[in-house]
């Protein structure tokens, strides 16, 4: 529910509960006449209905449509004297106007979580899962792992051509498990897939699947695949993957219950898949060995790769890649560079020559320098190797 929504529905909601209170407490729109004369009126026979309040007496006279109150007695007999001349009568206490206004005030609040939870699955769908026809990512933007692209566009060129492959006896891959550190480019390299195959591609995380709602995750997912099934041939990547795909645990408690129907749910849709059904499950995890077994056996997850830290080549091109708009200082070696970054993600090795690019621009320098990098590596947390760069 955007902002805009929400401020008018609490308008109206306000609205409402302002013109039940006036309806209810309101006397605007009814005369006072004194007791006496309403006696007089009683006696004359001339009062139809009364309705006897806490502190005052609403009543209506024959052949009048005006609304009247006076005072109310307070004696024990009045009620029964009313009845005996034939009066229509009926209570209505301050006690019970303030009942039925929280009564209101309870549906409103009941039916607010409803809006509120349709909503949410909404936004979930709408939202969270969306369809992107072109991630504008191709493996010219990653460094290194030559052989894993080669691989993968053999099994996204199955995907596409499912038909003709099943003449052969072979059917499509179902799922791919990349593990590895962070920041080694597991998300990158999954959108630069659906970008060289040309298909469309949707990104999700563990965290998307987590509700405070029972059985929302489970919901979730369905909802994925079902919108994947709409736009096939399509990638599913999940990141994160950990988050959602643990070991099944039976201990009774709320959250092992829902992880458990999140579980299920993913294996019914992995089942369900036939050999005609163009969708692609990509997810990276940093804790393989956390994910439940049923999972990821072959039939589900297929194939597992590890996305390690970048090796020395991949290193070079990732320094190339990340300089190519950059001017690097004559002293700087990106060889020893790149044996200096040994150990280090492809993220950190991003960050630092970004970093180093900020330093050098706020020192009005044109060129990144070798103390650059060293600062950037300080203030970025990243251990870069001094004596290798410095050799």
């Amino acid at each position: 529910m955007n902002k805009k929504i929400r401020n008018i529905t609490i308008i109206v909601i306000s609205i409402i509960i302002i013109t039940i209170l006036l309806s209810l407490f309101n006397s605007e729109n009814r005369t006072y006449i004194g007791y006496k004369e309403f006696s007089q009126e009683l006696e004359n026979e001339n009062i139809e209905t009364v309705i006897i309040e806490d502190n005052s007496i609403q009543f209506t006279k024959k052949n009048d449509t005006n609304n009247y109150y006076t005072d109310n007695p307070n004696v024990d007999d009045f009620k029964e004297k009313l009845l005996l001349s034939g009066v229509r009568v009926d209570t209505n206490s301050n006690q019970e106007k303030i009942a039925f206004v929280f009564d209101i005030l309870f549906y409103i609040f009941f039916f607010g979580i409803v809006v509120f939870a349709i909503t949410k699955l909404y936004n979930t769908s709408s939202k969270n899962f969306k369809v992107i026809k072109h991630t504008n990512v191709k493996f010219t933007d990653i460094a290194g792992m030559e052989e894993l692209k080669k691989e993968m566009m053999k099994t996204v060129e199955i995907l596409k051509n499912y038909e003709e492959y099943n003449k052969k006896g072979i059917r499509p891959i179902k799922g791919i498990i990349l593990e590895g550190n962070p920041g080694n480019g597991k998300t990158l390299f999954a959108k630069a897939l659906a970008g060289e195959a040309n298909i469309n591609f949707i990104a999700t995380k563990g965290a998307d699947f987590q509700s405070a709602m029972m059985s929302m995750g489970a919901k979730k997912i369905k909802m994925l695949f079902k919108k994947a099934k709409r736009h096939k041939p399509c990638i599913i990547f999940i990141d994160e993957f950990d988050g959602i795909g643990e070991r099944r645990n039976y201990a009774g408690t709320g959250v092992d219950k829902e992880n458990n129907r999140i579980i299920t749910a993913m294996l019914n849709e992995m089942d369900g898949f036939d050999t005609e059904n163009g969708i692609l499950v990509i997810t990276a995890t940093n804790s393989f060995n956390s994910l439940d077994p049923a999972l990821i056996r072959p039939g589900r997850f297929d194939l597992k790769y590890n996305i390690s830290d970048p090796d020395f080549n991949t290193r070079v091109e990732l320094i190339d890649l990340y300089t190519n708009k950059k001017n690097l200082a004559e002293e700087i070696d990106k060889n020893k560079l790149a044996d200096a970054f040994e150990n280090l993600s492809c993220s950190a090795i991003e960050t630092i020559l970004n970093e180093a690019s900020m330093i050098a621009l706020l020192n009005n320098s044109e060129y990144i320098t070798l103390d650059y990098i060293i600062i950037a590596g300080k203030k970025t947390n990243c251990n870069i190797n001094l004596k290798k760069l410095r050799k």
